[in-house]
């Protein structure tokens, strides 16, 4: 009975550990994604790249294997991008969300 108790004490640290890690990829793939999409959209707002600003940014995030949740221009001048996106995780189980923002040099 020991045995069996500590056999299912390890088998959950190790799913634990692995969730763990699951999470942290995932809020980085979701990062690296918000970034990435901050950036094509603030240029695309400044006419360094054509295309619609959040149509742009919904592109990159879905070559990143995300989701854009959501896109806001601002700054005087609409030059200034705010992206929020999300990367679900295997089998449905976790996701992750990223926040990023990006404009022009001050």
């Amino acid at each position: 009975m020991l045995s069996l108790g500590l056999g299912l004490v390890l088998v959950t640290a190790v799913l634990l550990v692995v969730l763990l890690g699951q999470a942290a990829t995932l809020a980085s793939r979701a990062a690296a994604a918000a970034d990435l999409s901050a950036l094509a959209a603030a240029d695309a707002a400044r006419g360094l790249r054509n295309g619609d600003p959040c149509t742009v940014a919904a592109e990159i995030a879905a070559r990143d294997g995300a989701r854009l949740d959501s896109c806001e221009l601002q700054g005087p001048s609409g030059d200034i991008a705010e992206v929020r996106a999300s990367v679900g995780g295997a089998f449905g189980l976790g996701r992750g969300e990223g926040r990023a923002r990006a404009g022009p040099p001050p």
